[in-house]
């Protein structure tokens, strides 16, 4: 990503917020509680190597999506019809268990006489994604934020995952994949949009 990342503490954090040192320690207590020897050579770089991935993975926190979706095009030549970025890979944590979630984002709009930059969608679904997430709320915050930047005529979303928390434990469904829509505008008042939105997602 483009998008300069700002220290932490991050949006919703306070400025009592661990630091590196103690977010260390937790993942020392993890290792011994799950029965591993955090002083064995194997895990002695372990903590370290987890906080630093975790601040990645964990970025969008932040970032700002507004930030990203800052600049639009007016320069469009009267183009008015959709614009549909579709497979956009993504990695989240679901909020729940803090596993893993992975899929794919299909993100549409009308322009209402401005476009935004192919990219920034994809950063966009990547800042939300990088953040303990249900898939419903993913789905609402990646429209939302187009939404509010870009006021087109409407947006179409759609996230198609498979959630670790399902796949690894619990019920062990392996391959299960969770779909969520969201639509605004003319895409959620107007049905054939709506269809023609899945429609072009689904053609390949």
């Amino acid at each position: 990503m483009d998008a300069v990342v700002k220290n932490f503490p991050a949006s919703g954090q306070t400025d009592s917020a661990p630091t590196q040192e103690q977010a260390e320690e937790a993942v020392r207590v993890l290792l011994r509680w799950v029965g591993e020897n955090p002083e064995r050579e194997g895990l002695l770089d372990t903590p370290k190597r987890v906080a630093a991935a975790y601040r990645e993975l964990f970025s969008g926190y932040s970032l700002s999506a507004d930030e990203v979706l800052g600049r639009t095009f007016e320069e469009v030549s009267g183009y008015g019809d959709a614009v549909l970025v579709r497979d956009i890979p993504f990695f989240s944590h679901c909020e729940h268990h803090m596993l893993p979630i992975s899929g794919k984002a299909h993100v549409a709009y009308l322009p209402n006489g401005r476009v935004l930059g192919l990219s920034k969608i994809a950063r966009v679904v990547d800042i939300f994604g990088r953040r303990l997430q249900t898939q419903e709320n993913l789905t609402a915050q990646i429209a939302a934020a187009i939404e509010k930047t870009l006021r087109p005529r409407g947006v179409a979303v759609m996230v198609e995952a498979e959630h670790m928390c399902m796949a690894m434990r619990g019920v062990q469904k392996q391959g299960s994949t969770t779909l969520t829509t969201t639509f605004t505008g003319e895409y959620r008042d107007n049905a054939a949009e709506q269809a023609r939105f899945l429609t072009l997602v689904r053609n390949r």
